[in-house]
């Protein structure tokens, strides 16, 4: 699913906030970069609940994503990449408005009646949507993939069962809309003639896309509440580490990977959460979440099977 790319593939970069020895193998990065894309984006949940006590929701995810787009792109620029042409930025443009114009936004706008928890659980539909998106671009899915993908929402089911959180079906529609949004960006990332430069491909994704955002939300009349120590440090957490470091990862796991493990970390993400939530928060752990724990697991593990018996016959 990987782009069409001049020359050799880029290694995994070092990334700029950093200074770690990361894994030389293919293999020792993509599980480095699952790493982050599953610990990182399931506690961007929280962060998200946290920030919105001092930004209203679109402008939130639109500066974060600006303000981090921005960074990765100077960082970018002084490692002296291949300037992208304007097809190049053009796609770079139109993925960033569905992965993070379209998708974060809805997810922001969504979370301000609908619960952290049931806001990941809606959100893990991405791989179902992944694999439906593919079967109508033509790729042939086999039965073992739709029963991983429905394994996977039998978990989600299970770590959903019992939820009272307060939410609204306008709510929980734009929640759903943003896992389209995002299956659908991911969609084209594989496909689209992008950046050959990681960082230089992420920072003018979630920049374009952050600035779509940005610009929506003042128009719409959008402007920051009263400024608090812990929402800033969530709108900081998530602008460093949930844009800058994930998205880096992610766009990795884009170029290397194939679509159902790229997007399995729609399935670990609500599980994460759930754990935050009860380290944190202090809310129960239910038989219901072990159970679902466990068979959310399974189903990437599912996932990693076929992926690696589809890559040996080829």
């Amino acid at each position: 699913m990987s782009p069409q790319l001049p020359g050799r593939s880029p290694r995994f970069p070092r990334f700029p906030l950093l200074s770690l020895r990361l894994p030389q193998s293919r293999n020792g990065q993509i599980a480095l970069a699952l790493a982050v894309v599953y610990l990182v984006w399931g506690s961007t949940y929280l962060a998200v609940h946290v920030a919105l006590g001092s930004f209203p929701p679109l402008l939130m995810s639109g500066l974060r994503n600006l303000f981090a787009g921005i960074g990765l792109f100077i960082f970018a620029a002084r490692r002296k990449p291949v300037w992208p042409g304007a097809i190049e930025i053009r796609n770079a443009g139109l993925v960033g408005t569905m992965l993070v114009g379209l998708s974060s936004g809805m997810l922001a706008y969504g979370m301000r009646t609908v619960g952290t928890g049931t806001a990941a659980v809606m959100v893990a539909t991405v791989p179902l949507f992944a694999t439906v998106i593919a079967a109508v671009a033509g790729r042939k899915i086999g039965r073992s993939e739709w029963f991983a993908v429905g394994l996977g929402l039998v978990g989600i089911a299970i770590l959903s069962h019992g939820d009272n959180a307060p939410g609204s079906a306008g709510g929980s529609l734009a929640i759903l809309c943003g896992a389209l949004f995002w299956a659908g960006g991911a969609h084209l990332a594989g496909r689209l003639k992008l950046p050959s430069d990681l960082f230089l491909s992420t920072s003018l994704q979630i920049g374009l896309g952050g600035a779509m955002s940005t610009m929506v939300a003042w128009v719409s009349g959008e402007r920051m509440l009263e400024i608090h120590f812990l929402p800033m440090l969530a709108f900081v957490y998530l602008m460093l580490i949930g844009t800058m470091s994930a998205y880096v990862a992610y766009g990795f796991l884009i170029r290397h990977t194939s679509p159902i493990i790229a997007s399995s970390c729609m399935y670990v993400n609500p599980v994460v959460a759930v754990a935050l939530g009860a380290l944190l928060l202090g809310e129960p752990v239910t038989h219901s979440t072990v159970i679902a724990t466990v068979v959310i697991l399974a189903s990437v593990g599912l996932s990693f099977w076929l992926d690696y018996r589809k890559k040996g016959r080829a």
